[in-house]
């Protein structure tokens, strides 16, 4: 069988949202799905089966326990713990997802931090997301000091990649962008041969009207981890999304995985019976203000034709 990490799990969460999001959280961090992401998003694995990746990925996987903030997220001080932040005024904010993937033939490691964002709306977040990942990216390249390089070894710093899972395209912006740096000359001939991809951020854009239960059919993304993790999220029935997984996708249900996906899938289905009882209240608040609206204004008319006043109208609370 193979090992995954989602025995982690905290099933004591009261929340139906929190339950929900912890969830997808815990779906994304099965071994068999970072290992989908990182071969199609990651440049060092694409050219590697999702075997030998599944191999590549450490035994520190991590879910919402790792903190963000300066001081607090060192590799090999902070695990598991909820440590308070250091900072007045400030919250503690933690990666959704953190883990190492090593490249044994290369002789090197690399520290992977991903994260299930449901929008990228600025207006909605009010700050603009690529903000955030840089401030991730610089976060987990400065936690390395006296962790993966002392003094001034900076050529031991690992290389980071922040990888951002976003549910909110539209139907035709289903899409991979990068942000790194970009080295280029703006003045002479120099010639630099080292390259500079120590940081990168991958943006994964899946839609949110791909869902089957959204009442319009969407095309099936033609990249296969936007299709798969579409699938993954989306709110069909729960034996229907395993059979579809397994089948064009090769993921193996493990016992965890398929608890993850029947948990999630009961959620969505709670979550869509609310929606609806919701939009039948607010039908029947609507369908009462309308009746009362009509029935004034018959009220209005009847008084009209009997020659009553505009005055004694308005004094009635016309």
């Amino acid at each position: 069988m193979i090992e995954t990490n989602l025995a982690q799990t905290v099933d004591a969460i009261n929340d139906s949202g929190s339950v929900y999001d912890t969830n997808v959280k815990y779906l994304l961090s099965d071994k068999q799905i970072l290992a989908r992401i990182l071969k199609y998003t990651v440049e060092e694995f694409q050219e590697m089966g999702i075997e030998d990746i599944i191999g590549c990925i450490g035994a520190d996987i991590e879910v919402g326990t790792r903190p963000v903030d300066a001081g607090l997220s060192n590799l090999g001080r902070v695990k598991g713990t909820a440590t308070e932040d250091n900072v007045p005024g400030e919250g503690i904010i933690y990666y959704d997802i953190r883990f190492t993937a090593y490249l044994k033939e290369k002789e090197m490691k690399i520290l992977i931090n991903i994260e299930a964002q449901k929008s990228t709306d600025s207006g909605k977040l009010g700050y603009h997301l690529e903000n955030r990942i840089v401030f991730y990216l610089a976060r987990m390249i400065s936690a390395q000091k006296q962790t993966e390089f002392f003094h001034s070894d900076f050529d031991n710093l690992k290389k980071v990649r922040s990888i951002w899972i976003c549910m909110d395209s539209g139907e035709t912006e289903d899409s991979i962008e990068e942000i790194g740096f970009d080295r280029k000359i703006v003045f002479g001939n120099k010639k630099n041969s080292y390259h500079m991809d120590l940081m990168k951020g991958i943006i994964v854009n899946i839609r949110s009207g791909a869902d089957s239960s959204s009442g319009k059919a969407v095309k099936k993304s033609q990249n296969v981890l936007i299709a798969m993790l579409e699938e993954l999220v989306s709110r069909k029935d729960a034996s229907e999304k395993k059979h579809i997984l397994e089948d064009e996708y090769g993921l193996k249900m493990t016992a965890e995985l398929e608890r993850r996906i029947q948990i999630m899938c009961n959620w969505s289905e709670s979550i869509i019976e609310r929606e609806r009882i919701e939009a039948r209240k607010e039908a029947r608040i609507e369908a009462r203000k309308e009746a009362r609206k009509e029935a004034r204004i018959e009220a209005l008319e009847k008084m009209i034709r009997v020659n009553i006043t505009r005055e004694q109208i308005l004094s009635m609370g016309y």
